[in-house]
């Protein structure tokens, strides 16, 4: 009889050793990670504030400003309205010779100078103070309004459709229509007392320089400026080629400087978007930084008797950031199936809803996206004035007794005072006292020139600037709907 072979009775260390083994092997093998978008506002990016108090024309004057638009990274609001930036005047540089002698022309002879500022602190709502480079900039022609139109206050705030906090769509969708509509009430002009003070203040023959509160400015990144990345991942997203709904308003600034009067059609003209927008299922469609390329349509010249430049121009492709392409690109064990996407583009159809001057002159958008400077009715009435002022200037009448007969010629104090003033600013007003006939030359100098700058001379051309702020309505037609372009 054969002994029966036993097995080895099991042991108990060694199955505790196993599984310790086989945990470590699991543990130390790498886990899949997690996509992330980094929040970056990159170099070039304007960030738009309005100076909270009066700056002197002198080199190393403090500034403080605050932010009016919110900046977002991608999908997230990074530097929110209110937050304060400091900076400084880099320097004073004089104005150019056809400015000096137009002021000249109406009797200020102070040499006037401009005087760039650069801002170098962000101070966030939270308390949080961050270092920041922008380029040297010039005000805007516009003034922040004292007292802008009333918002229906935001309860949520936006963190991004990435992020674990949403905020709901609806708003996100409300604040890009209430965009389009508080654009005329940003962009309008000072109130009436300041601007009677600058009338006023331009009158002297010498006055101190300085740049006003309220005057808006687009401060430039010289450098990326980074708020950290947040997760994401590909299912929330739209799929690529997905278009906005029809009359979606996107807030977007133009990277093409534009100007009616150098403008041609087919010219190319490309955009940015500034926020994100979103589909209402909660899908971020297009993020902050989308590139909106398009194409001049027609162009016209200002023309004489103040008959204005216009310009139309529409977009047809989008190109998404590389961050989507990104979250777009297939998995490891896919890529020989199907290449890593560098770029993704489609097809749309986008025309202007709404814009803000880069000139004086403010701007009509007609419903098929055409521009055409527009300026104000109330100019005649100073052309008006002037017409009275000289006639008045020139009033010389001899002055008579009660029987009729002459005895002496009218001083007119009064009219010789304002045709010299309306003529030739203050010091004019001085000059007109030695002589009627000079009061009476300072008056019809003053008409001519009103005259020939209300009613003859050109009008005003429609100008676009780098970062001008813009609002783009879609209407996709079926046909561009998914036509995405990979390169």
């Amino acid at each position: 009889m054969y002994p029966v072979a036993k097995a080895p009775a099991s042991n108990p260390i060694m199955h505790v050793r196993a599984s310790v083994c086989i945990l470590g092997f699991f543990s130390l093998s790498p886990l899949p990670a997690a996509d992330e978008i980094p929040l970056v506002v990159p170099a070039g990016a304007p960030i738009r504030v309005f100076l909270t108090k009066r700056v002197p024309k002198r080199a190393g004057a403090p500034v403080q400003a605050r932010v009016i638009d919110p900046v977002y990274a991608f999908d997230h609001e990074v530097i929110p309205p209110g937050a304060i930036v400091t900076g400084k005047v880099g320097r004073v540089l004089p104005v150019s010779k056809t400015q000096r002698a137009r002021a000249i022309l109406n009797g200020d002879f102070t040499p006037l100078h401009v005087a760039p500022i650069e801002f170098t602190t962000l101070l966030m709502p939270d308390g949080r103070t961050l270092p920041i480079h922008t380029a040297e900039e010039l005000g805007l022609d516009t003034i922040m309004p004292s007292r802008p139109a009333k918002q229906k206050a935001n309860t949520q705030q936006n963190t991004g459709v990435l992020a674990a906090g949403k905020q709901q769509v609806h708003d996100a969708v409300q604040a890009q229509i209430a965009r389009a509509k508080s654009i005329p009430d940003i962009v309008r002009g000072p109130d009436k007392w300041e601007r009677i003070e600058d009338y006023l203040m331009a009158k002297l023959p010498y006055h101190p320089q300085y740049i006003r509160k309220g005057t808006r400015f687009d401060a430039d990144l010289v450098q990326p400026l980074s708020f950290g990345a947040e997760p994401a991942a590909s299912a929330q997203l739209a799929p690529a080629g997905t278009q906005p709904q029809a009359d979606t308003v996107a807030h977007a600034r133009l990277i093409t400087p534009l100007d009616s009067a150098h403008a041609k059609p087919g010219e190319t003209v490309e955009a940015v978007l500034a926020e994100p927008v979103f589909s209402a299922d909660r899908k971020l469609i297009l993020p902050e930084g989308t590139h909106l390329q398009g194409t001049v349509v027609a162009a016209r010249k200002a023309r004489r008797f103040h008959r204005g430049g216009q310009l139309r121009f529409t977009f047809k492709e989008i190109e998404l950031p590389q961050e989507v392409a990104r979250l777009e690109s297939p998995a490891p064990d896919a890529v020989e199936q199907r290449p890593a996407q560098d770029k993704l583009k489609f097809r749309t159809q986008a025309n202007l809803q709404a814009a803000e001057s880069g000139g004086k002159a403010s701007l009509k958008v007609d419903g098929e996206g055409g521009v055409q400077a527009k300026e104000s009715k109330t100019r005649f009435l100073a052309a008006a004035a002037s017409v009275m002022i000289a006639r008045r200037a020139g009033d010389n009448d001899p002055l008579r007794n009660q029987g009729g007969q002459v005895i002496g010629q009218s001083q007119n104090v009064g009219g010789r005072t304002l045709g010299g003033g309306f003529g030739f600013g203050l010091l004019g007003t001085g000059i007109a006292q030695s002589s009627r006939w000079v009061g009476a030359a300072f008056g019809y100098y003053g008409m001519a020139w009103s005259l020939y700058s209300t009613v003859i001379a050109r009008g005003s051309e429609v100008q676009f600037r780098k970062n001008a702020v813009v609002d783009i309505r879609f209407n996709p037609h079926p046909e561009t709907a998914a036509q995405t372009q990979q390169h």
